[in-house]
């Protein structure tokens, strides 16, 4: 059954909310060794923010047929190392970024040693989390959260991005960095769902992958185009901060209508590999949608 817009909205309000109270009550459990740092975790993690890779999780889950309650940790896990990552994106010898979510970053709020022990922290915390759950398959899904936050993906994609800043790379060159910056944390969450459903040969998991591949990119394509016609109140951050860093995108290399219509095919590609799924994947489908549909 097709997902509309308006029942898509509601199982992403009720998703969110869903990781949102799992997430309040990891940091209410045990008491804190340090207050300061633990308020900048919170902050990190807590403050806002659209939840779409625990969104991911939960929804290629239940395309498999795995229950929530499985899917709560890894959903949990991937938005902590999330949250660490835009900590330390934000910090100033990185992007330098004075907003996140509408509230000051982890560094202005409190300081930049804070910050980093923070992002730290809530990395480490992530591995807690997914490491103490029952996983039928808890190697393979540790692996893949490890794959995609490390060297080979997140973090080597942060290393090109701030090598790119003054550059002139094509749009391959463009597409492989996002492939690793923001496309290797969708990539984990929409497996690590599968994961908690599914063995490791189980060819839907590629087929998922496929599907992730595609969301993944066309969700930074769309994120340029917002930085380019969106505004800050409503994207919660500074906009124009791409042009103002000299940071090559996809509007400056193919113009906005070019970026737009990359982002298209891109959904359509996404769609197009969920076929094996049937329609268990209605509710991923919208999703692709929804990743160039939505405001902020």
């Amino acid at each position: 059954m097709r997902v509309n817009a308006e029942s898509l909205a509601a199982r992403l309000a009720a998703d969110r909310a869903r990781v949102d109270a799992r997430l309040e009550a990891l940091f209410g459990e045990r008491g804190a060794s340090v207050p300061r740092l633990d308020a900048a975790m919170r902050h990190g993690v807590l403050v806002g923010g659209k939840r779409l890779r625990p969104v991911l999780v939960y929804a290629a889950g239940r395309a498999l047929g795995a229950a929530d309650d499985v899917l709560d940790a890894p959903a949990m896990a991937i938005e902590l190392i999330h949250a660490y990552s835009l900590v330390h994106d934000d910090l100033p010898a990185m992007d330098d970024d004075d907003l996140r979510r509408g509230q000051p970053t982890v560094h202005r709020a409190y300081d930049e040693a804070t910050a980093i022990l923070a992002g730290d922290a809530l990395q480490a915390l992530a591995f807690e989390v997914l490491a103490r759950s029952a996983q039928a398959r808890l190697p393979a899904m540790i692996r893949t959260l490890a794959e995609a936050a490390g060297r080979d993906g997140m973090v080597a994609g942060q290393a090109l991005d701030l090598a790119a800043v003054g550059g002139h790379p094509d749009v391959a060159a463009l597409a492989a960095m996002h492939g690793h910056k923001t496309g290797a944390l969708i990539r984990a969450a929409v497996r690590l769902g599968g994961l908690a459903a599914v063995a490791e040969e189980d060819p839907r998991l590629a087929a998922l992958d496929d599907y992730a591949r595609a969301i993944g990119l066309a969700f930074q394509i769309h994120d340029d185009v917002l930085d380019v016609t969106g505004d800050a109140a409503t994207l919660g951050k500074a906009t124009g901060a791409d042009a103002a860093r000299d940071k090559p995108t996809y509007p400056t290399l193919m113009g906005l209508d070019g970026a737009r219509r990359r982002s298209r095919e891109l959904v359509e590609e996404a769609q197009a590999a969920l076929a094996p799924l049937g329609e268990g994947a209605d509710a991923l489908a919208a999703l692709a949608r929804y990743m160039i549909e939505r405001d902020h």
